[in-house]
């Protein structure tokens, strides 16, 4: 395979010596950026000559809870710029700065007290930014912006420096922005999409900002302002090194432990101002917090949110869905980090290059390498290879657009691994035009896959649970000598984006030999779908609320190759803030409409005739700036004409100590009761398609303790214990007639020998204790304790939640320390 960073590279090289510079777009808001001779010193004060002389922004107007309304204290900001960095001064007027909070918590989390946001589009592509916030105890947050619709990347960690202080007249935030952390074109003069936000927190939570900002609206970048002024900035080629160390004390069998050290570096350099590649080398992948646990007993994949820093950072870029509407938007999409580096393998290195020239054109890449995994000599994982190619055209200041992604899979597969796929290669179209004054959006999407194998290997995709070929009611062609596999998929989605009523219709379509999780994530093909959606939308406060929503939606499922109807339904779900800062929120579901059928619950079998189902659920969330915060999520479904049921919920209270000190408790408890509980066939004399009644119990909580001694320096406690057990009981099988009517015929009951399955209790423990020191921008020493503990037994026993978690703690624990310091340097 080519690799598609070098190719990358060359098409950046042709268009970076092409592009001509945009054309300056009109603004009714402009802000203008003075020119200092002298940097300020960045303490808060707001007394340096070039405050004295630069102009002053005043015209900030209130966006919640009332839209375009006079805010309670005015505010003043000021912007000025050198060869090496971008500044801005806010003053923040307030009648009474000694009610103003001083709170602490860990750099990245939002905690409620006032709040200075400074929002940057650097590209001025009105669809893109940065976002740098900090609180009057100077708790920075930062995140990276794509889509317009405020899709934020809160991995991305900038290097960036605030002061704040609070006097007689309200309070104040210096910021300091190295240009080397900002993208932008090398021209005479540049125009950036600019914005300031400021939250007064005991106001009812009111929000001001420069310019208004429209709540009413979609999109978030494209509100933005312009700031000018910014002549003859530097193109810097910069060089961002960030070495690491890693030790490591990690138990093994027979009570032993094993010290290891390692090291690796991250790099950053940037080819132009505003193209930068990201290389790791020997990376260590560590997370903070485990995964969840999880006891999956379908037939389904299990989607694992990406934690990795490398991977995370820069994600929005990448990002290319394959099942996103505004009635129901999955995990499915073409580009699933973490298949690069799942476990047994290990990631040899890995590179990516992203970034957006003068002429609208955003490119990303990434390569990554594994190398071979085995034991024994017998392959676990063969040397494998993967890659990602995104291009995306913007036209008309960011209204319109269009964009192509490929990725790329190769496997050095052999005699041990021959069931794996050796090749895999996906390549989709999509675009996207506003109009009419940007109220309504039409996009859409065209993805085409093909994989390739050995006859094996094709054989057992074609029968996996995203395909289904061998299902003997599907109407496809099975074929078990295939070496190859194709298909292809296709979106429209037309949107109403602002106004009192909003709305989106959207069909989608996937062929049976659709496959993209070599390198996505996909749970079906051969599907199609109608989704429909209507919201009516409050945004201005009433006399009962600050604000609220009322979503109605319809969608219909169906397969592609036969037409069988699998799903059609019907939601509303109503959304409440009280002027109290207390959310409520409201829904239900009525499903399996008009008689549906389930394709996958036989595993392969014939589709099953499935009842209507109703699933009511309710949620509340208190004030978030009181000392103790509760929320609460209750949900409940109804099916299979009553004997099946499952309710949850999941209790929450936040805590706030004192100002640097803040905990939470929560948990997760569900009582599910299944009667046709799908289990894998049993092949003997014919196929026999197997359905238990299973009682599953599950209760999981979550304790967190944050102690932030400064905004550089904190301590985390986090701690899960889960249990999970069930029993099986009613084993039978499909009949003869499976669609028929009356629920109890079909099925019939299994006279053969037991198939393998169990009760269960399944019990696991994660627990971390985590220290982070930003010891200078940039360079962080991490240290972190983590212990593990697992438990299983093949019987759902007889003991309490309690009593399980008794149990669970006398497991044999897997202690593991952990020393990471890395030191940023830049040039």
């Amino acid at each position: 395979m080519m690799p598609l960073l070098p190719v990358a590279t060359v098409v950046l090289a042709l268009q970076s010596a092409a592009s001509p510079p945009p054309p300056k777009a009109p603004s009714a808001t402009t802000a203008v950026a003075e020119r200092a001779t002298t940097p300020p010193v960045i303490d808060g004060k707001g007394n340096d000559a070039v405050w004295r002389i630069a102009p002053v922004i005043k015209d900030f107007r209130q966006f919640q809870p009332t839209e375009d309304g006079n805010p309670s204290f005015p505010t003043e900001a000021k912007v000025a710029y050198d060869d090496q960095n971008l500044y801005v001064f806010v003053r923040a007027f307030d009648t009474h700065p000694d009610s103003i909070k001083k709170l602490l918590a860990r750099r990245d989390v939002r905690i409620c007290c006032d709040q200075i946001k400074i929002v940057i589009d650097s590209y001025h592509d009105r669809r893109t930014g940065f976002e740098f916030a900090v609180n009057p105890g100077g708790v920075k947050r930062d995140y990276a912006m794509y889509g317009d619709d405020q899709q934020e990347d809160d991995a991305w960690d900038g290097v960036w420096e605030v002061a704040t202080q609070i006097d007689s007249l309200g309070w104040t935030a210096e910021f300091r922005f190295p240009l080397s952390q900002l993208r932008y074109a090398h021209q005479a003069s540049n125009v950036f999409g600019f914005a300031i936000w400021r939250d007064i927190d005991r106001h009812g939570g009111e929000r001001v900002g420069w310019p208004v900002y429209r709540p009413s609206r979609r999109g978030f970048v494209s509100q933005l302002g312009d700031l000018v002024g910014l002549d003859g900035l530097p193109a810097p080629r910069r060089l961002e090194l960030a070495p690491y160390a890693v030790t490591k004390n990690v138990p093994e069998a027979g009570f032993q432990h094993n010290q290891t050290f390692d090291g690796g570096a991250d790099i950053k350099y940037g080819i132009t101002s505003n193209i930068t590649i990201d290389a790791t080398v020997n990376p260590d992948f560590g997370q903070v917090d485990a995964d969840p646990s999880v006891v999956n007993l379908t037939s389904f994949e299990t989607f694992y949110q990406e934690r990795r820093p490398f991977f995370v950072e820069g994600t929005g870029i990448f990002n290319f869905p394959v099942d996103c509407s505004a009635v129901n938007c999955g995990p499915e999409g073409l580009f699933y980090s973490r298949r690069i580096g799942h476990d047994p393998s290990r990631i040899l290195g890995a590179a990516k290059i992203s970034g957006r020239l003068a002429s609208g054109l955003t490119i990303g890449a990434v390569e990554g390498i594994t190398k071979k995994a085995d034991v024994g000599g017998a392959t676990l994982e063969p040397f494998t290879n993967y890659g990602v190619l995104r291009l995306s055209q913007d036209l008309r200041k960011g209204q319109s657009g269009f964009g192509i992604v490929a990725t790329a899979v190769n496997r050095n597969v052999d005699q041990f691994t021959i069931g794996l796929r050796d090749q895999a290669y996906v390549g989709a179209a999509d675009f996207r035009h506003r109009f009419y004054g940007g109220t309504y959006e039409l996009t859409g999407s065209l993805d085409f896959s093909t994989v390739g194998g050995s006859a094996a290997a094709i054989n057992a995709t074609q029968r996996n649970s995203t395909h289904l070929y061998q299902r003997p009611d599907n109407h496809l062609d099975y074929d078990s000598t295939r070496t190859s596999l194709s298909g292809n998929s296709e979106e429209i989605l037309l949107t109403r984006r602002s106004g009192f009523i909003q709305g989106q219709t959207s069909y989608l379509r996937r062929s049976s030999g659709f496959e993209v999780n070599d390198l996505g994530f996909l749970f079906s093909a051969n599907q199609q779908q109608w989704n429909n959606w209507v919201s009516l939308n409050w945004t201005q406060q009433t006399k009962l609320f600050q604000r609220a929503f009322w979503n109605f939606n319809w969608w219909q499922y169906w397969t592609a190759s036969d037409g069988l109807p699998t799903e059609r339904a019907f939601n509303t779900n109503a959304h409440m803030q009280l002027k109290n800062q207390w959310f409520f929120h409201l829904g239900g579901t009525i499903g399996g409409l008009g008689g549906t059928y389930c394709a996958y619950c036989a595993r392969g079998g014939p589709a099953l005739r499935v009842d209507k189902y109703v699933a009511p659920w309710a949620a509340f969330g208190g004030d978030q700036r009181a000392v103790i915060t509760p929320y609460m999520f209750v949900n409940f479904v109804t099916k299979d004409g009553g004997r099946s049921t499952s309710l949850s919920w999941s209790p929450e209270i936040d805590v706030r100590i004192s100002s640097q000190f803040r905990g939470s408790v929560s948990a997760n408890i569900s009582h599910d009761i299944a009667d046709r509980q799908d289990l894998p066939p049993k092949d003997s004399v014919g196929v026999h398609y197997l359905f238990a009644h299973i009682d599953q119990k599950t209760v999981s909580t979550t304790f967190r303790v944050d102690y932030t001694a400064t905004p550089t320096l904190t301590v985390q406690l986090y701690a899960s214990p889960f249990v999970s057990k069930a029993h099986y009981s009613n084993l039978r099988e499909l009949s003869a007639t499976p669609r028929a009517d009356a629920y109890d015929d079909r099925y019939q009951p299994y006279a053969g020998s037991s198939p393998f399955f169990e009760d269960f209790n399944s019990k696991f423990f994660n627990s971390n204790l985590v220290v982070r020191w930003e010891y200078r921008p940039g360079s962080t020493l991490f240290v972190v304790w983590s212990q593990g503990r697992d438990d299983f037994e093949p019987a759902m026993g007889t003991r309490n939640v309690t009593g399980d978690f008794g149990r669970l703690f006398n497991a044999y624990p897997r202690n593991t320390l952990l020393v990471k310091a890395s030191y940023w340097l830049n040039r």
